[in-house]
């Protein structure tokens, strides 16, 4: 447990900075790694998951490369390269077998609250869509992770599978959808706080209204972490021998506080997001799928649109989207100065090349920043042709912050994705980026376990082997095993029809 040290400094092994998925699932790992560690979670809002993790602030979708197609891009030479969807693949189905794990074993309670079974598609117009999606299909479906997709340019077929989508269009219309069964839509806040139920019944210290200020230091190579709570505006001190940074947009500032050469050169370049939501039940009823279609010129991946069913707090929901907006928030509950206090003259070069390079990202954020309702309902009639402005109401979703790392030939790069950022001595560690994120929590912490405790990796195979059986192991190569833990965790958590 934590060890008093006056009033209001304490120390204790493991503080966890941030409440949402990736500390939730990171702490969750240690404690049955080694339940003798204290661990502490701070978090600076009222209550857990209200940021990137949170239903509405982000897609929702089980992320394993069924239907979105931004992780098999089309080639130069006009073949699909299905390396990224395969990886995203392998690293979800971990999720998938550590989340059984947590139900199987009375981690987390019953999986209906936060996972559902929902068809996974992806739909594209016209002869050179069918082409890359034709290509997309007979590579992947060849592969043994994605067993049963399929695949139809019917427009019968697909009014049958989606009837929104094949409603109002023409027989002459070129239209091709590629679909599988298997996919899921999750809830990681609620996933979130299942988790943080069990490491608060262990022992874990949880602190809401606890805003990390600093980090810094001690002599001895641990942490002094500076928070203040904001309901009573009185400061505290954690001392720390490990530090985890999974405060989403608010990583990097943190990071940056540290001081660790790590992060030197490293920018974030923040993305906002929103929905239309239908307000008519009638068509949320007729539509029972995650439908992808292609990203438009220069849009983040995380801009992919779809039409897109939700199960949230046991309700079912219909969403399109994203829209992208900006705004130098890094957070959704950030401050207008997070962007501008972030550029230090380490990363000064870095974020001016970004902003050189990616001239198509800014004009495509200039556009979709110029739309009003009515033409984001156009862009919904791509998908649904019959759909009605009045059945459709606008949501803000969340903030992501994109990475910006070090270019010698361009100053700068912009990364979509993910990025684990630790000191040499393993001591600190934070994630930064977004797609594909919570989908992939747990290959995420198993890599700041590998990284930052590599001494500890050997006394721990065995238990990471319990909660994740292909650990060390890939189940692409191993058809047998991806069969049977694919057909443990649709039992486990009640994913058969």
């Amino acid at each position: 447990m934590t060890v008093p040290q006056g009033s209001n400094q304490t120390s204790t092994d493991v503080v966890l900075i941030g409440a949402g998925v990736m500390s939730a699932t990171l702490g969750a790992l240690l404690r049955r790694l080694q339940p003798d560690w204290s661990i502490e979670i701070l978090e600076r809002l009222n209550g857990p998951a209200q940021e990137s993790s949170d239903a509405w602030n982000n897609a929702g979708t089980g992320h394993s490369a069924l239907c979105e197609l931004n992780y098999s891009p089309k080639t130069a030479d006009g073949d699909v390269d299905i390396t990224k969807a395969v990886g995203v693949n392998e690293k979800f189905q971990i999720s998938r077998q550590f989340w059984s794990f947590a139900v199987e074993n009375n981690l987390l309670g019953d999986p209906t609250e936060w996972i559902r079974p929902v068809p996974h598609m992806s739909f594209v117009t016209g002869t050179e869509g069918q082409k890359y999606l034709r290509k997309r299909y007979e590579k992947l479906s060849e592969h043994p992770l994605f067993p049963g997709m399929q695949y139809t340019e019917d427009l019968e077929e697909i009014t049958k599978l989606v009837p929104l989508v094949g409603k109002g269009r023409g027989e002459d219309e070129k239209l091709a959808l590629s679909y599988a069964e298997a996919g899921t839509d999750v809830n990681f806040g609620a996933l979130t706080r299942q988790l943080l139920g069990y490491l608060a019944r262990t022992g874990t210290d949880v602190r809401y209204q606890a805003e990390v200020r600093n980090l810094e230091r001690n002599t001895d190579g641990s942490w002094k972490v500076r928070y203040v709570n904001r309901a009573l505006e009185e400061e505290y001190t954690i001392n720390a021998k490990f530090v985890f940074v999974g405060a989403g947009g608010g990583a990097l500032h943190l990071l940056q506080k540290s001081g660790i050469p790590e992060i030197r050169g490293i920018g974030g370049f923040p993305v906002g997001g929103q929905w239309l939501r239908c307000t008519n039940e009638e068509i949320i009823e007729q539509h029972q799928a995650k439908v992808y279609g292609q990203a438009a010129v220069g849009a983040p991946p995380m801009s992919v649109p779809h039409l897109d069913t939700r199960v949230i707090d046991g309700k079912r929901a219909l969403l399109f989207g994203p829209f992208a907006g900006w705004t130098p928030k890094f957070l959704k509950r950030g401050k207008f100065t997070d962007l501008p206090l972030s550029i230090r003259p380490n990363n000064l070069l870095s974020m001016a090349g970004v902003g050189v390079s990616e001239l198509g990202l800014v004009k495509y954020l200039v556009t979709e920043l110029a739309k009003g309702h009515e033409a984001r309902v156009e862009s919904l009639r791509e998908f649904m042709p019959t759909a009605q402005s009045g059945d459709w109401e606008k949501v803000v979703a969340g903030q992501r912050v994109q990475v910006i790392k070090p270019n010698k030939k361009k100053g700068g790069t912009l990364e979509f994705g993910t990025a684990v950022i630790n000191s040499s001595d393993g001591s600190i560690a934070g994630l930064l980026g977004a797609s594909p994120g919570a989908s992939t929590a747990v290959d995420a912490m198993i890599d700041v376990l590998g990284r930052c405790f590599p001494d500890r990796m050997a006394a721990w195979d065995s238990s990471l082997k319990e909660m994740v059986p292909s650990f060390g192991r890939k189940l692409g190569d191993e058809t047998a095993l991806f069969t049977e833990q694919f057909e443990r965790s649709e039992k486990s958590l009640k994913l058969q029809s």
